[in-house]
């Protein structure tokens, strides 16, 4: 599926006992003890989940595995943390773990306390429906649409549908109660959770604009020690781009 930005302009690895204690490393330092520690999601389908098996698997968790197979010509050689949102980038912050590959989000605001990796996927605000009826915006333009109290898709819904009536929900679980009594025509959210909502609930799909973009990307610690790693990071994941890797493991996992 194409989308057109509106409005706004596998092979898993290991699961090593983590150390009491652990302080970010920088590039030789992580190359020394063998292994890389990555703060990542465990309910976030497709990005990182726990399947059937008691697995975690999913596009994220592929990336870190890739990264150990870069760093020491073996995928199992990482460590999994994971993390709830409002630890992912503390977990980087306090020195638990080396690298952040957690659904995050590059902004402005962010950038201010930690650095960035090139971005391996292009995230956004998507509009999800199981009325066979709605298949544009146009069509929502007076509908109440469900979003996240609090949530970026708040504002950027109102901007791009001003006549909508927006219904603020308190979680995604709320948010299909809503859509499924009929209270709502439609929820907003971020493309990774509502693509992981289709994987569960195929009679729902994605319209297909997108309300904003936004770069999901690897956080790393700020510092000039880390600029090595940073700088691997960068190439790893602009080769990646190149071959076409990421590309086809966004596909596998179901993602636009």
């Amino acid at each position: 599926m194409r989308y057109t930005l509106v409005g706004f302009g596998i092979a898993l690895g290991v699961h090593l006992a983590v150390p009491p204690f652990v302080v970010s490393a920088d590039l030789d330092t992580i190359r020394e003890r063998g292994y890389l520690i990555v703060a990542v999601k465990d309910n976030w389908r497709p990005l990182g989940f726990v399947d059937e098996q008691g697995s975690l698997i999913g596009f994220e968790i592929d990336i870190a595995s890739q990264l150990a197979e870069a760093l020491f010509g073996d995928p199992t050689s990482v460590v999994f943390y994971p993390v709830s949102n409002r630890d992912r980038i503390p977990a980087v912050l306090d020195g638990e773990v080396d690298i952040a590959i957690a659904g995050i989000a590059a902004t402005p605001m962010r950038q201010r306390i930690v650095n960035f990796s090139e971005p391996y996927y292009l995230d956004g605000t998507a509009l999800i429906t199981n009325n066979s009826s709605i298949q544009n915006l146009a069509d929502l333009e007076t509908a109440a649409i469900a979003v996240i109290e609090g949530s970026e898709a708040v504002s950027t819904t109102n901007y791009v549908l001003p006549e909508a009536t927006l219904v603020g929900v308190s979680s995604y679980q709320t948010a299909l109660e809503a859509i499924e009594s009929g209270r709502v025509s439609a929820v907003a959210g971020d493309v990774t959770v509502m693509t992981g909502w289709i994987q569960e609930y195929p009679e729902y799909r994605l319209l297909p604009d997108l309300l904003t973009v936004e770069p999901l990307a690897v956080v790393t610690p700020k510092g000039n020690q880390y600029t090595t790693l940073r700088q691997f990071l960068d190439s790893t994941i602009v080769e990646w781009h190149e071959d076409g890797w990421l590309e086809e493991r966004a596909t596998y996992w179901g993602l636009p």
